[in-house]
Order: C-alpha cells, then sequence, then structure tokens
C-alpha cells in the first residue's frame, strides 16, 4: 500500500472510532466507547506510517 491508502485509510479509521466512542459514552456503552479509542489509535498509526512511506518513497 502506498502512502495515500494508508492515510485515506487512517482517516476512516479515526472518523468511525469517533462515532463508536462518542455513541458509546452517549448510551454509556464502556465497551464500544473503548472500541471507538482503539479504532482511532489504529488510525494514528496508520497516518504514521502512510507518513513515513511518504517520506521514504513507499520503500518499507
Amino acid at each position: 500500500m502506498g502512502e495515500a491508502t494508508d492515510k485515506l485509510k487512517a482517516a476512516g479509521n479515526k472518523a468511525a472510532g469517533a462515532v463508536k466512542e462518542a455513541v458509546g459514552q452517549h448510551q454509556n456503552n464502556a465497551d464500544l466507547a473503548a472500541e471507538g479509542k482503539a479504532q482511532k489509535a489504529k488510525g494514528t498509526a496508520q497516518d504514521v506510517k502512510g507518513s513515513v512511506k511518504g517520506a521514504l518513497g513507499d520503500k518499507i
């Protein structure tokens, strides 16, 4: 996967995670809120991975 693909997936995971976290908090569902936080963290990691690939020219 290239830089753009990683960053696009990261954005999706961050957005979906934020929604899950907000819904979980609104419904007092700790599991859903935690799942949302984890998905946002995954998105952040994918974003960093994309940035590294961009800096290194997709060679990793």
